[in-house]
C-alpha cells in the first residue's frame, strides 16, 4: 500500500540521508519527497512511500525514532498517486472545460491531492453567526468518494482557511469559497494502525488557493448548490 509518512527532523547534512536509508531497510520505497517547511534548523518532510501490505508500521516507527533529533508527526494511508507539480493547473482546466461539474470535480480531486480520505464542499446557514456553536448546521452539496454517509463535519464558519484537530485524533482542513456559505472540508481520519499528521500550512494555503480559483470560474453557479432542481414534469 502506498503510505505518507511525516517526519520532522535537524536541517542538517546527513540527517535526511538516515532517515530514507531507515525507510529502505524497514521495507519501504520511496517515490516522493517533499519539504514542507525549513525552519530554525529544523526541516518538515513529507516520504510517501509503497510499504509491504503484510509487514507492521510499528517497524518503520522504531527505526525512526532511533535517529537523533528525528520525529515522526504522522503515518497514513495514502489515497493515489504521489503529486507531481502542475496537477493544481490541470485540475482547474478540467474544472473550467466542464463548469457543470465543476464543484463535482474539485471535491473529488482534492483527497487525492492533499492526501486525505475524503471531502466535501458545505453549505453553511446564512444564520451562522447567531447561531450556538457557530458553524452547526451545515449540509453537503457535494461529497467525494469514501465519504462516510452522514459525514462527522467540524463546527465550520466561512471566515477563513485553516485546519482543525479533533479529540478522536481525526484532522480537518477547511477553505471558504467566499460565496453561498459554501466551504470546502477535506479530512484524514484517525486508524487503529495509522495515525495521519495534522494539515500543514502549506497544504491549507494549497487548498484555500484552489478553492478560490474555482470560485472565481465557477461564479453564480456556486449559488444554485443545494439548490432543488425544478421539474418540467406535470
Amino acid at each position: 500500500m502506498l503510505l505518507r509518512v511525516r517526519v520532522t527532523l535537524p536541517d542538517r547534512p546527513g540527517t535526511l540521508g538516515q532517515v530514507a536509508r531507515t525507510l529502505g531497510v524497514s521495507g519501504a520505497d520511496i517515490v516522493q519527497v517533499v519539504v514542507l517547511e525549513r525552519l530554525g534548523g529544523r526541516a518538515v518532510d513529507d516520504f510517501t512511500v509503497v510499504w509491504p501490505g503484510a509487514a507492521r508500521v510499528e517497524r518503520l516507527l522504531a527505526g525512526l525514532a532511533a535517529i537523533p533529533g528525528v520525529r515522526v508527526d504522522g503515518v497514513w494511508r495514502a489515497i493515489g498517486a504521489p503529486t507531481t507539480t502542475g496537477q493544481d493547473a490541470e485540475l482547474l482546466a478540467q474544472v473550467a472545460a466542464n463548469p457543470a461539474d465543476g464543484l463535482a470535480t474539485l471535491v473529488d480531486a482534492v483527497p487525492g491531492l492533499l492526501a486525505a480520505d475524503w471531502a466535501v464542499a458545505a453549505m453553511v446557514p446564512v444564520d451562522w453567526a447567531s447561531r450556538t456553536g457557530g458553524g452547526g448546521g451545515a449540509t453537503v452539496g457535494h461529497a467525494s468518494w469514501r465519504t462516510p454517509v452522514p459525514p462527522q463535519l467540524p463546527e465550520v464558519t466561512p471566515l477563513r482557511a485553516r485546519s482543525m484537530t479533533m479529540p478522536d485524533g481525526g484532522h480537518f482542513a477547511v477553505a471558504p469559497f467566499g460565496r453561498a456559505g459554501l466551504v470546502m472540508v477535506v479530512s484524514r481520519e484517525h486508524g487503529e494502525t495509522l495515525s495521519p499528521a495534522s494539515f500543514h500550512s502549506t497544504e491549507v494555503d494549497r487548498l484555500a488557493q484552489l478553492v478560490r480559483a474555482s470560485a472565481v470560474i465557477l461564479g453564480d453557479r456556486l449559488d444554485l448548490v443545494g439548490t432543488p432542481s425544478i421539474s418540467t414534469n406535470p
